[in-house]
């Protein structure tokens, strides 16, 4: 009879959430969808030729529909505080994000994260004898399986930002020489960023990704400095900070940089293989474990066993 009550409270939450779900995902009002139909149709109009329901289309509107959702989702059940947005919006840049709906849809993504960790909780909560049983044992493993389900995405955020970052670091010193060619052919700051962004678009699309919108950031007439400032503060990298203090010292007192570059390269080219000779070193200690734990007993039983069933068969004859 417990476990009857059981799956019908479980049916009861798993309808609540989805209606939950439904009603915060739904278009905002009638008028909102006839504009949007009218703005297909005139958009079908306006191309000739062009057939604008095809299967490829549907495919590549659907995860920009799926982020829209995420995105209202978000904005009506905001979690991210309003003087912590600015400071997630940075992590965001930072793996990459960089959308105006990206703190939206990071709420969203938290939001159905820790319902369906909520869900999941309760559905293997009731093969546990006491948490099918005790009402508040069953509470407490939704609140727990919410707020794990809160964290994951920030968790999946933070790993981004690392794998990001790792990816910069490793093609910097590239780029750094390849802005010493550049500014040694005598082209300007925002021809050489933008050619080195070309450049390094296969090598590494993180780091081009920066250049390029740092480059934009220069052409339309902004700051240099703020635009420089603002790539070392979306990277998070002392080379990178290093680079920018001496791109901005070089636009404000005039002084030359193929020097100047050249030096950084080869500082953090040799930074480099410190950090490579450092993990080498570190590489014997850590191979002290797995060797006492898995390779000394297996060699010791290749060396010893013999002897040790000489030893058996001699005994049991005796």
């Amino acid at each position: 009879m417990m476990n009857a009550d059981f799956w019908r409270n479980a049916a009861l939450l798993v309808l609540l959430a989805g209606f939950t779900l439904w009603l915060a995902l739904r278009e905002k009002s009638q008028r909102a969808r006839i504009a949007q139909r009218t703005r297909q149709a005139v958009a079908r109009v306006g191309v000739v030729g062009v057939d604008s329901s095809t299967t490829a289309d549907v495919a590549k509107r659907m995860p920009q529909r799926f982020a829209r959702r995420i995105a209202a989702l978000g904005e009506r059940l905001p979690v991210v505080q309003a003087e912590d947005r600015a400071k997630v919006a940075m992590r965001l840049a930072s793996a990459g994000f960089r959308d105006r709906r990206a703190v939206a849809v990071l709420s969203g993504i938290k939001i159905v994260v820790g319902v369906c960790s909520a869900l999941g909780a309760i559905a293997l909560g009731g093969h546990l004898p006491a948490a099918a049983q005790i009402f508040v044992i069953r509470a407490l493993l939704m609140a727990g399986g919410f707020v794990i389900g809160m964290m994951l995405p920030e968790y999946a955020l933070a790993f981004f930002v690392r794998h990001r970052r790792r990816a910069i670091a490793a093609a910097l010193p590239d780029a750094l020489d390849l802005l010493v060619v550049c500014t040694n052919a005598g082209n300007s700051l925002v021809v050489a960023i933008k050619r080195v962004a070309s450049e390094l678009r296969v090598i590494c699309p993180p780091l081009a990704d920066e250049f390029t919108v740092t480059a934009d950031e220069l052409s339309i007439g902004g700051d240099t400095a703020q635009a420089l400032n603002a790539m070392s503060a979306r990277v998070g990298l002392p080379t990178m900070r290093a680079l920018v203090t001496t791109l901005v010292q070089s636009q404000k007192y005039g002084t030359p940089i193929t020097q100047s570059l050249r030096t950084l390269s080869r500082t953090e080219r040799s930074m480099q293989m410190v950090a490579l000779e450092e993990k080498a070193a570190k590489l014997a200690p850590k191979m002290t474990m797995p060797m006492m734990f898995f390779i000394m007993p297996t060699v010791s039983l290749i060396a010893a066993g013999p002897a040790v069933i000489r030893l058996i068969a001699v005994f049991r004859g005796h």
